[in-house]
């Protein structure tokens, strides 16, 4: 869904996640329903239960952090973590310095959000979240990108103009529109890019590649995936 590789890169770690005790998952906080931070201050959301319910059926004590996107990658290459699990895209770019789970949430749309029916999606300015697969196709599309660390501020700047409109996940973006009584709306098309989203891994980590994409197909095969989906996206959320 979201989010492409940052220009940098950095050489993955040769230990496996076999050396330690515990998997550590990590995941953005910010990004719902995928994920987010609830009253409790614990991590929540669709990303958070199916973690929980990958690591159960993997038989792998787990335990969650955040960390802010624009580092996400770089910080599992140092070891700071073993799984990134945050609504991350597959791609190309970024399977050439981590590797990927097979994907838990099928490719979906991408979309602008603007503020009023006309907004120029095609020249004028258009927010993004730095690092993602939608601010790299702004980039390219002729219009001039906004890029924002965190996905709320780039809605907030159509709401206070300074971009003609935000590009992000349909998903994300539905409830602003919906809750929005007609001052947001979608215009133009939706585009597809991405392949999915997957839990992100070191290269070295073959293990526990395998221990996650077991789960992960056992959960669509026996039909929990497609629910838990549903619980979090509702009936548009996209099923396997």
């Amino acid at each position: 869904m979201k989010k492409l590789l940052l220009a940098t890169t950095l050489l993955a770690l040769t230990a496996g996640f076999a050396a330690a005790d515990v998997v550590r998952l990590a995941t953005e906080g910010a990004y719902p329903p995928f994920n987010f931070i609830d009253d409790k201050g614990e991590v929540a959301g669709f990303e958070r239960e199916f973690g929980d319910e990958i690591c159960k059926r993997a038989a792998l004590e787990c335990t969650w952090t955040t960390n802010e996107w624009d580092s996400i990658i770089p910080n599992l290459q140092s070891g700071n973590y073993d799984v990134i699990i945050a609504g991350m895209s597959i791609t190309d770019e970024r399977s050439k310095v981590i590797t990927f789970s097979d994907n838990y949430y099928p490719p979906a749309a991408s979309a602008y959000l603007a503020a009023a029916a006309d907004a120029d999606v095609k020249t004028g300015v258009v927010s993004a979240q730095v690092g993602t697969i939608q601010a790299a196709y702004v980039a390219e599309s002729g219009a001039t990108l906004l890029e924002f660390p965190t996905p709320d501020e780039t809605v907030a700047a159509v709401r206070n103009g300074e971009a003609a409109a935000v590009f992000a996940d349909k998903d994300y973006l539905r409830p602003f529109a919906d809750e929005s009584n007609g001052a947001l709306m979608f215009v133009g098309e939706d585009v597809a890019i991405g392949g999915g989203v997957g839990l992100g891994m070191r290269q070295s980590d073959t293990e526990l590649k395998g221990k996650m994409d077991t789960a992960i197909k056992a959960m669509k095969a026996d039909g929990s995936l497609n629910a838990l989906i549903e619980k979090y996206f509702g009936a548009e959320g996209l099923k396997f």
